[in-house]
């Protein structure tokens, strides 16, 4: 029987009247995925550059999430050719891939998520989740479709290329990273710098005026909201892991005495 896949991130921006908000899912853990999925927010951003995801789990929570209204995202950890093809064929629709500073760059990544004579993605929807093995009617055909591609800047030279990487045939959107911005800018650590912030909001103007939306990272409600007015229209507002290690703080600060050098009893 033909199966019908999820509308892609492309599309959910489209479709929406508000900005996007999502959060950073980096556990590794298909519980804590389906956990996040059913908070009520848009769309979950699954790391594999700087979390301890690999192939199996992501496939996993992938699987997790999947039943519940949200739009999960997979941030691969380089823009290899190899890894795209795998992503893509254990079921991720949309990808994110990090440290694209030119358009040259971004013209190569669109090349590995296409099927030939447009790209080359390497052919194996018989065999891959990507297309239910081949329950997806004309998946080869209409591969385009069922795929977004969004490329992230954070780099000072591809702040200065945001324009002509939006521009590229192919890439949906750009996502700006000021943690990675800031090192790059000399003020590692300070997102939120003067400087970093104008460079974040001139890839915004950037990006917007080539007509693709524009989405940033900024944990502080006070920063997001500020880019949210500025025109994103898609935002990561909190992380899975950086929740449970602020929330597991409050809770000793709550009830550990300050002074308390006593050994910890286990549970």
């Amino acid at each position: 029987m033909p199966v019908r896949l999820r509308p892609t991130f492309r599309e959910a921006l489209a479709a929406a009247s508000r900005p996007l908000v999502g959060m950073w899912v980096c556990s590794g853990s298909p519980l804590v995925a389906e956990i996040c999925a059913g908070a009520g927010l848009d769309w979950l951003l699954v790391d594999m550059e700087h979390s301890p995801n690999g192939l199996e789990s992501v496939l996993a929570q992938l699987q997790a999430v999947a039943a519940e209204p949200v739009t999960p995202v997979v941030r691969v950890p380089i823009g290899d050719v190899v890894t795209i093809k795998q992503v893509l064929d254990l079921g991720a629709q949309n990808l994110l891939v990090p440290m694209i500073s030119t358009a040259d760059e971004a013209r190569e990544i669109v090349t590995a998520v296409r099927y030939p004579p447009r790209g080359r993605r390497g052919v194996g929807s018989a065999l891959a989740r990507s297309a239910r093995w081949n329950r997806v009617e004309r998946y080869l055909a209409d591969a385009d479709t069922h795929v977004s591609l969004f490329v992230q800047v954070e780099t000072a030279e591809g702040i200065a290329n945001a324009a002509a990487i939006a521009a590229v045939d192919g890439v949906d959107g750009v996502f700006v990273g000021p943690s990675d911005l800031a090192a790059s800018m000399g003020v590692l650590g300070q997102q939120t710098h003067p400087d970093v912030t104008a460079a974040v909001l001139s890839a915004f103007e950037a990006v917007r005026g080539a007509g693709k939306p524009v989405g940033v990272n900024a944990f502080d409600p006070a920063v997001a909201q500020a880019y949210v007015d500025a025109g994103a229209s898609f935002v990561l507002v909190g992380a899975d892991v950086a929740m449970l290690a602020r929330g597991s703080e409050a809770l000793a600060a709550r009830w550990v005495p300050a002074a308390d050098d006593s050994p910890r009893a286990s549970y």
